[in-house]
């Protein structure tokens, strides 16, 4: 599953909150939880964008929107991406090195830089599904970032989006200060290529390895989480079937039992824990939310006894599973 970093949805939260938009109906409307955005390592579904932006045009109804947040977008920093692109010796060593290590913004975003001749060409490659509004506040922040770095030196030469249709040509070049290109193959920002040969005032070896070893263990980390996600997707599959073992898992993964589990102790995890994690959330949810029989929800939990069931419940939450039901519905024990 692709995902973005919750920092990313901080950003464009609190430039709504600069142009005045409703954010707690958005965040209600879209299912979120003011207390999860707190979480600094906070990941999101990219696919949940496209719920996102639709809920945000029907709250604002403005065709215009990643154009209007752009306008009140705050400045990217303090991430190690930042630090990576300042200590490097020059911006185009600071740029592939934080393209490096990109996943920590967005697993869905697949930048490439090349150059011809006097042109430096930066991709933006994104998933077929992405959003025109964030396509064009990404190139937006790509674009401020660049020119926070370089004491706002930093002029693009064009923007190219993939989308066929967006705003007009004058609203394009007030924002972003160039020509704006649509329908093309790519989104890929084109700027002057002497940039990428421009000494960092900032440079410092010693800091410089520092930020990478940072930034390589944020992506292990992340690594780490995909192969917890990875499982949790293989259980929710097979449950049903009955009770699932480590080992059935692993196979289904491509993976020995051994490496699976030696990844999930290096992940601070094991395979009865999330198997249980998984079954209590399930359980929970099914009592709150539905009025499926007990005995179908053990079925559903891929328990094979209802004693077995009864008894890990009540260790998950000390209530019998009548009693949490009863609770979550506001229906006394008399």
């Amino acid at each position: 599953m692709l995902t973005d970093s919750g920092v990313l949805l901080r950003l464009i939260l609190q430039a709504m909150t600069r142009a005045g938009i409703d954010v707690p109906t958005l965040i209600q409307r879209c299912g979120l939880r003011l207390a999860d955005l707190e979480d600094k390592r906070l990941r999101t579904p990219h696919a949940a964008q496209q719920q996102f932006w639709q809920v945000l045009q029907e709250l604002t109804d403005d065709p215009d929107i990643g154009l209007t947040l752009a306008r009140h977008l705050p400045a990217y920093h303090g991430q190690v991406l930042e630090y990576l692109f300042l200590s490097s010796p020059t911006f185009g060593e600071g740029l592939r090195r934080a393209m490096n290590y990109e996943r920590l913004l967005s697993d869905a975003l697949q930048g490439q830089l090349r150059r011809d001749g006097e042109v430096a060409i930066l991709s933006l490659n994104l998933p077929a599904d992405s959003q025109r509004p964030f396509i064009e506040l990404l190139a937006f922040g790509v674009i401020e970032f660049f020119r926070k770095l370089t004491a706002d030196s930093f002029a693009p030469l064009a923007l190219h989006f993939s989308f066929k249709h967006g705003a007009n040509a004058e609203q394009y070049q007030a924002l972003y200060g160039c020509p704006v290109l649509l329908g093309r193959e790519e989104n890929s920002l084109h700027f002057p290529a002497h940039w990428l040969d421009t000494p960092s005032p900032h440079a410092e070896p010693e800091l410089l390895a520092l930020h990478e070893q940072v930034a390589s263990e944020r992506v292990a980390e992340l690594e780490r989480q995909d192969l917890i996600y990875a499982v949790r997707k293989v259980i929710a599959e097979h449950l049903e079937s009955g009770e699932l073992s480590l080992e059935q898992v692993a196979e289904q993964l491509g993976l020995r039992s051994r490496l699976l589990r030696s990844r999930l102790a290096s992940a601070n995890s094991s395979f009865n824990q999330i198997l249980g994690d998984y079954r209590c959330r399930l359980a929970k949810r099914l009592l709150a939310g539905t009025d499926e029989s007990i005995d179908q929800i053990v079925y559903l939990t891929g328990f094979s006894e209802p004693s077995t069931f009864y008894r890990a419940f009540r260790r998950w939450t000390g209530q019998t599973p009548v009693e949490y039901r009863r609770s979550r519905r506001g229906v006394s024990d008399s």
